[in-house]
């Protein structure tokens, strides 16, 4: 288990991977602004006990990966999901399930959708329906006036940066868990010190592009599991059942009282889904 540094698309990715390379393979794609250390270490290790090849990876704009100048992404959403199949290419991998947290949920839309036969299951955590549908609940205006505080964060100031990150996590916890301000200090520490340019995940609420794939989830028939949290601030639940609705014979696993977060407490429950669905 070591980053690995890929050069794909003209671009470089870093990569992780667990397990046995043999197994079937999961490909774990994280959404906007966060890179693969939201995949928690011992997640990746407990999904690859299950027998599966799990592998993470930064998106552009986080982590060790390429970065742009922060204001200045000279790609889109499609550029993304290009990247996911073309990560399968250079693992030498036909196929793999999906598994997108938020962002990389929809990504994972756009590769099945444009790619089928790359895709052997997806599992949606925290995500919607790739479309545009303004009259789903919108992202609660908390979430919105923390991200306006951005410009005010010293970013120069490991402190400040942390604080800031640390309260963002506090904001997605639902209410069924107590929130670990422990772990979310670690994670944005972790997330701090191996960012080529942090503000550069911010590049990411300018993606665009895709558009004329709206509303065509419905044409994706690989199996489909939708995981999400009831109090999700970011998306409402009702995104899930939007794409519940949207994806024929998809199921929708709700965590009762649990926000826009991959909670410790709850792993057990996304680990077994995960792995009775990706056992198929």
């Amino acid at each position: 288990m070591a980053e690995v540094i890929r050069k794909i698309n003209g671009v470089e990715i870093c990569t992780e991977d667990f397990g046995d390379p043999t197994m079937p393979a999961v490909l774990l794609m994280m959404g906007a602004t966060a890179s693969m250390m939201w995949w928690d270490d011992r997640f990746c290790t407990a999904l690859a006990d299950q027998g599966r090849y799990v592998i993470r990876y930064d998106n552009r704009d986080t982590g060790q990966s390429t970065c742009y100048e922060p204001g200045r992404p000279p790609y889109n959403v499609i550029d993304l999901a290009d990247d996911a199949v073309s990560l399968l290419d250079s693992f030498g991998l036909k196929d793999a399930h999906l598994v997108g947290m938020s962002l990389g949920g929809m990504i994972a839309q756009i590769v099945a959708i444009r790619n089928p036969d790359r895709v052997r299951t997806v599992t949606a955590i925290s995500s919607s329906v790739w479309d545009d549908r303004p009259e789903l609940m919108q992202m609660d205006e908390q979430v919105l006036a923390h991200h306006a505080t951005a410009s005010s964060v010293d970013w120069s100031d490991r402190r400040s940066v942390v604080d800031f990150m640390v309260e963002g996590c506090r904001i997605l916890n639902g209410s069924a868990h107590a929130f670990n301000e422990n772990a979310a200090r670690k994670l944005a520490e972790r997330d701090m010190d191996r960012a080529r340019s942090l503000l550069s995940m911010f590049n990411h609420a300018q993606l665009t592009g895709g558009e004329d794939l709206y509303g065509r989830s419905v044409e994706i028939r690989c199996p489909f599991l939708i995981i999400h949290g009831t109090e999700d601030p970011i998306l409402p639940f009702a995104h899930a059942r939007a794409l519940h609705a949207d994806v024929a014979g998809s199921t929708l696993l709700a965590l009762e009282g649990v926000g826009h977060e991959l909670h410790e407490a709850d792993w057990p429950v996304i680990l077994e889904a995960i792995a009775a669905h990706t056992g198929l």
